[in-house]
């Protein structure tokens, strides 16, 4: 996806010139994917250009969302697409990091994109490595704040590669959350995947099984969208 000042959907637009996360399309596939429905109250963890919670807003037009962003540029960034937005009434921004804040709510729905290399080279930008790499939050710390937020029956959702997504799964069934639907992204049916999201409940919640599903955004030729990720995405991008 380029690397645009702008990203225009087909109701609303993603200003990114100072966000060091840009509008990318796994993030896409994540806020079209992730279930919307019966949720409130919806938190938004990391929410960098508010894209997540904007297409959430867009999906549930009667939820309350809180997003938290802790980089200074992107949260600023971030109220000036949400204030362009016909959601804005819906969509409240808070500069923070997850760990420090605190609602008098607790969330039936948390989504995030979270930083994801645990051990990895940094970069020399500082907002770069806020953005990409476990510095500010590591997995320990998030599934922490998730506990704490979460409606005893609430649900999150989490985007992460591969490798840093085993991680996690192992982690949060340490922790005694149940793993309930998870898709599995790849570039192509010939490419290996590069990203998987999860949706996790508290494993006292009531047993179902794991739904397992992938996608490919291209057929293989590479150029053409699959059948399956246009029709997942054609409610927000122009060209479909």
């Amino acid at each position: 996806m380029a690397r645009n000042t702008h990203f225009q959907f087909k109701q609303f637009t993603v200003q990114q010139d100072q966000c060091a996360m840009k509008v990318c399309t796994d993030a896409c596939v994540l806020g079209a994917w992730v279930d919307v429905e019966n949720a409130d109250r919806i938190l938004d963890i990391g929410s960098g250009t508010g894209l997540l919670s904007l297409m959430v807003a867009q999906r549930n037009t009667y939820a309350a969302i809180d997003a938290v962003e802790i980089e200074a540029e992107a949260f600023y960034q971030a109220g000036e697409n949400v204030e362009n937005s016909p959601f804005n009434g819906r969509i409240t921004l808070f500069h923070a990091a997850i760990q420090d804040f605190t609602s008098e709510h607790l969330y039936d729905l948390i989504i995030t994109n979270p930083p994801f290399f645990q051990s990895d080279l940094r970069s020399p930008a500082g907002k770069v490595n806020l953005a990409h790499h476990a510095e500010a939050l590591d997995f320990v710390s998030l599934l922490a704040s998730i506990k704490r937020l979460l409606a005893p029956e609430g649900r999150f959702v989490i985007l992460l590669p591969v490798d840093e997504g085993n991680q996690f799964r192992k982690m949060a069934a340490e922790q005694n959350w149940r793993l309930d639907q998870e898709l599995t992204l790849f570039h192509q049916t010939d490419k290996k995947a590069f990203r998987v999201l999860m949706e996790f409940r508290n494993a006292a919640s009531p047993t179902r099984d794991t739904v397992t599903e992938t996608l490919n955004i291209y057929q293989e030729d590479g150029i053409t969208h699959d059948p399956k990720f246009r029709e997942l995405l054609k409610d927000f991008y122009l060209k479909f």
